[in-house]
């Protein structure tokens, strides 16, 4: 498959790339200084990002979002990943399991998410469990028509700011625990908002700690039914994990072309001579070196032509290993190259040192990538991951 890309999409990565630049890198400094962005400094960059045709992506334009193709959004995330302190969540990317939501819960939270009136929260770790939903402990029993829903969530993601909620629980009914997402406004009686942690880098969404006391909700909270909780998260994680290829290559370019810049410039580095710098070897100074784009294009690709679910799960968790682990070789060492002024959180580097770490943790481990991707090779054979 030839991935050259047209005209479109090289308009989307131009449109991309100016938002990122334009829009995102002003505000990474006060992002970063001041652990978010006030309230003001928020809005204004949402409203350009509504402005940009970029918002709500992986949405249906019928819908009023981007309509993009899942390798169109990989090449809008490829930009998006250059900004620092996850920055790039201001260009709202609701769940795709929204998608799933009837006529009125897509009235009710999906269509004002895209519009970016208010934003939702996808809910899944737990304390005991990471974000593996085969071991919940967050329950919902049934109560006449309705649920009562009880537990703890961490690190929900944009759950400081949300207006909704989507929470994966466990229905217990008899033996069986069937895993489903539930619908919870914020306001609802017997639902908190915790602590929210300080973290590694300082970010514009935080992630929180969420507690169900009781929670009362009706069979209207349901998305995409009973016990379905599970297999639409998968889903989530599939496409989520190639959008974090993405924005680890973005981030890696960044850090790149910073790195290559300070290493051909003429300022003087311990005495050397700029030529003696410019020839170190401990670097890569040519674009062959750079880390190159095929595999997770190819994987968007082949996850929107069709490829069998079992096997997308397996190259998704491929590209994010992939991906990640090198952004975080990458941005090592453009930190040890710029030496002391690597090591100032003033200098993107540094920043993008600190972001690109959570990759590697975030929408599953690299170490659940490495049981999901040899799970994989066991069943289906290396021929198919290979090609």
């Amino acid at each position: 498959m030839d991935f050259a890309l047209t005209p479109r999409m090289k308009e989307l990565k131009k449109r991309a790339r100016a938002f990122v630049d334009e829009v995102l890198v002003p505000l990474e400094l006060n992002c970063d200084e001041n652990d978010g962005l006030t309230l003001e400094e928020e809005k204004k960059a949402r409203r350009q990002a509504l402005a940009s045709g970029l918002f709500a992506p992986n949405m249906p334009v019928a819908y009023g979002g981007g309509g993009l193709s899942l390798l169109e959004q990989v090449l809008v995330e490829d930009e998006l990943g250059r900004a620092t302190n996850c920055l790039w969540a201001i260009l709202w990317r609701p769940a795709n399991v929204l998608l799933h939501s009837t006529e009125t819960q897509r009235e009710r939270y999906l269509l004002p998410y895209i519009r970016g009136e208010f934003r939702g929260c996808y809910a899944i770790t737990e304390p005991g469990a990471g974000s593996d939903t085969s071991r919940l402990s967050t329950e919902a029993r049934r109560d006449g028509e309705g649920f009562v829903v009880t537990g703890e969530k961490w690190f929900a993601t944009g759950g400081d700011v949300a207006g909704f909620f989507m929470i994966v629980a466990d229905v217990v009914d008899g033996e069986r625990r069937l895993p489903t997402i539930f619908l919870v406004e914020r306001d609802t009686p017997g639902f908190t908002v915790g602590r929210k942690p300080r973290f590694t880098h300082a970010v514009v969404y935080g992630h929180p700690e969420l507690r169900l006391e009781s929670v009362r909700v009706g069979p209207d909270a349901v998305l995409g039914g009973v016990g379905l909780g599970a297999e639409l998260t998968r889903a989530w994680f599939r496409e989520e994990r190639v959008m974090v290829a993405a924005r680890s290559l973005g981030a890696s370019e960044r850090a790149l072309e910073l790195f290559q810049a300070w290493a051909r410039s003429d300022r003087p580095l311990g005495g050397r001579s700029p030529s003696i710098r410019r020839s170190s070897g401990c670097w890569p100074t040519r674009r062959r070196s750079w880390p190159q784009p095929g595999p997770r294009y190819k994987v968007a690709w082949e996850i929107e032509s069709g490829l069998d679910v079992k096997e997308a799960h397996t190259k998704a968790s491929m590209v994010k290993l992939y991906a990640s682990e090198m952004a975080g070789r990458v941005c090592d060492r453009a930190v040890q190259i710029f030496g002391g002024r690597g090591y100032m959180r003033e200098n993107a580097v540094e920043r993008l040192w600190r972001d690109t770490r959570v990759d590697r943790i975030w929408e599953g481990t690299s170490e659940i990538q490495r049981l999901i991707i040899a799970r994989g090779v066991r069943k289906r054979g290396v021929e198919g991951f290979t090609r």
